[in-house]
Order: C-alpha cells, then structure tokens, then sequence
C-alpha cells in the first residue's frame, strides 16, 4: 500500500498483521471518549475508567510486562518518548482525564508512564550532562542522594496516613527501591562501559521531523549503550491537531481523519500516514546501521508500530493497523504478511510477542493465546 512505500527497503524485516482488534476498549452506551478509549487501552486491551480525577484505572501494558524481564538488569527498566506536550491535565473527552492519551505505557493499572519530549531532558538521563562515563556516575550518585531524601520522606509520611493510603506509599516505596537496585547493578557492572560519542541536544526544535529525529536518536542511542532494552515513542496523540505544510496538508491531522469519504480529505490523510511512515523508516535505518553483537540493533530488536483505531473516520478499534519490524535474535521472520481471522483479540499478538523475549504471561485483557504463525 502507499502508506507502507517507505518501508519497502526493508521488507525483510518486515511483517504486516492484519485482523486483529481491540474490542475491550469499547463501550457501547457512550457516545463519546472514543479516542481517548483508543488510546488508554491500545497496548492493554483495557477499558479505561471513566474519570477526570485522580483515580485513573487502566492496565498494564506489553512494553511494561516486557520490561519486568529485560529491564531487569538495566540502568533504565523502560524509556518512554513522546513528541507531544504533556501538559494536558482534566478532562479531555467526555469525562476522560488526559492521562489517558498522554501515556501510551503504564506500570501498573494505575499508574501511567510519563512521556518526555525534550531530547536534551532525554540525553541528560541517559548519559548525565556530559556524555562519559564519569558524568553517567555522577549522575547515579546524584540520583541515589535523591532518593535517600525521597525515602526518608516518605516514611514520615506512612507513620501519619491512615490504611488505605498507606497501600498507596507501600506502592510508591517499593518503585523507589526497584529504582535503588538497578542504580546500584549500574554502577557495578557499567563503570567502564564506553558510551557511544555523541552531542547533547539543546532542546525540543520547532521543526517536527527534526523533534521525532532527535528522539529516534536517543532511543538508539539508549539500546545501543544498553541503558534500556524497552521503549515506547508516541508519534502523536489522539484528535492531534498538527498539520503538515512541509508535505501540502495545511488541515489537522483529526480533521482530514474523519474524512467521510471524501477523496481531496483521504488524500491528505493518506499523505500524513505516509509521512509519519517515513519517519519510522528513519529509526528502522539508525537501527539497521547500528552494530549489536553478530549483527545490527534491528536484526535483535522487535519494533511494533501502529495505532489503536483500524478506521479513524467511524472510531471503531477493529482490525488495528500493525506492522512489525526487526529479527527478534532471529525469532521474527520478514517479508510477509499474516492475515487472521477478523476481530481476534490483539492481545493476542501481546502473548506472542511476550513469549519471544522470555516473558510467560497467562492473559491479558480479552486475549485467548498466543498467534500461530508469527
């Protein structure tokens, strides 16, 4: 298809699933909240609680099931990236809160990941200020100060709160401490590990392809400096308003979505589909030129890139559209693609791709097993 072009240097690597839905995000008796549902429960299944408050509930997701195991041993458990401002708060769509479209990943059903969009906040992160190791310790150290006077707090605080919060802060407690083991794997197995040279960000550009360049950059970046082994990036949001004159599309992204068939909007929908496939074809080639090992990042990694809507004009979450990218240390085929039988669950290709690096999880939200054939 058009929208897949860009990816064609890459067929090898590549397979295109279709029929698969998402058809625990929806519900029936509301008229609205559509996009946020779609997005809250893409990469759960979850229909998120309808809530503008603070008591957000959803699921966990793949990326985060994943990071239980290959996040293990790393300085990072998962990295997650975003080229949309996170600033959104309340209710965004029909008595959902925002916190459902500005997290793609979440840690627990009630506890969705930030997203940062400043490559230089990114960079900073990974490598410290200044790019070598040495900065890299100091920043651990730093970070662990932090957290000792974070800890301390907290436990005055669960001395003073009644049961029920005090679940909460045991919650809390137990992140702090998973943050403590790996700083402390970190500092003693990567002391020496020579990081890739590189030039640190100033900040988020105002040029679009640029933001997502950068982002790609430090995503590779953090896989080949093995800082992390999980990441989610957020291309953009739901009901996106960004529009694209670079490519002739001066309307919004949502707008031309709700097409109605009318063929001047899908054409300018198609052009921004393609756009943004050309854009993930860029981190695809950083991946590809990137030794790992006997052979490059993308030969090892797995890359799932798609949305939570098969058809953006009449809102419906069925048959999603899913490519996948990479070798999986050779237990992803490419050049092929797999068409099941329509509605079956995407949970299901979750399973699947959670077997493939080692993780075992029985269900999750409407999945009824792992696919036969990827």
């Amino acid at each position: 298809t058009p929208v897949l072009g860009p990816l064609t240097p890459y067929r090898d690597r590549m397979t295109v699933v279709t029929g698969l839905s998402n058809a625990g995000v929806v519900s029936p008796n509301e008229g609205g909240g559509v996009h946020t549902r779609a997005h809250g429960g893409w990469l759960n299944g979850i229909l998120p609680k309808r809530t503008e408050g603070a008591d957000i509930r959803a699921g966990k997701t793949i990326d985060q099931y994943a990071a239980d195991k290959l996040g293990a041993d790393t300085a990072l458990r998962s990295l997650e990236l975003t080229t949309e401002s996170n600033y959104q708060v309340g209710n965004c769509e029909n008595g959902y809160s925002c916190a459902y479209r500005n997290s793609t990943s979440w840690l627990t059903p009630t506890t969705p990941l930030p997203h940062e969009r400043d490559p230089r906040v990114v960079f900073q992160r990974l490598f410290g200020d200044g790019g070598s190791v040495e900065a890299r310790l100091a920043q651990m150290k730093t970070d662990r100060s932090i957290l000792d006077s974070v800890t301390d707090s907290i436990h005055r605080l669960e001395r003073k709160v009644g049961a029920q919060d005090r679940a909460a802060v045991d919650e809390y407690l137990q992140s702090i401490r998973a943050i403590e083991r790996r700083i402390q794997r970190t500092e003693e197995t990567n002391t020496t590990t020579p990081l890739p040279a590189v030039d640190q960000p100033a900040g988020v550009p105002d040029d679009y392809e640029e933001h997502v360049g950068l982002l790609q950059d430090m995503l590779v970046l953090a896989f080949q400096a093995d800082i992390t082994r999980v990441s989610c990036m957020q291309m953009a949001r739901e009901t996106s308003g960004r529009t694209y004159p670079n490519i002739g599309v001066p309307e919004a992204h949502h707008t031309v979505s709700h097409h109605q068939q009318d063929p001047h909007n899908i054409a300018q929908y198609t052009k921004i589909s393609q756009y943004q496939m050309s854009l993930f074809a860029k981190l695809v080639e950083k991946m590809k030129n990137t030794p790992d090992g006997d052979g490059t990042l993308l030969d090892q990694a797995i890359l799932l890139q798609g949305a939570g809507m098969g058809d953006g004009d009449q809102h419906t979450p069925y048959n999603l559209p899913i490519t996948l990218m990479g070798g999986g240390c050779g237990q992803l085929a490419g050049n092929r693609h797999l068409v099941y039988e329509m509605h079956t669950p995407f949970m299901n290709l979750g399973l699947t791709l959670l077997e493939k690096v080692g993780v075992k999880v029985d269900r999750i939200s409407d999945s009824t097993g792992p696919l036969t054939g990827v």
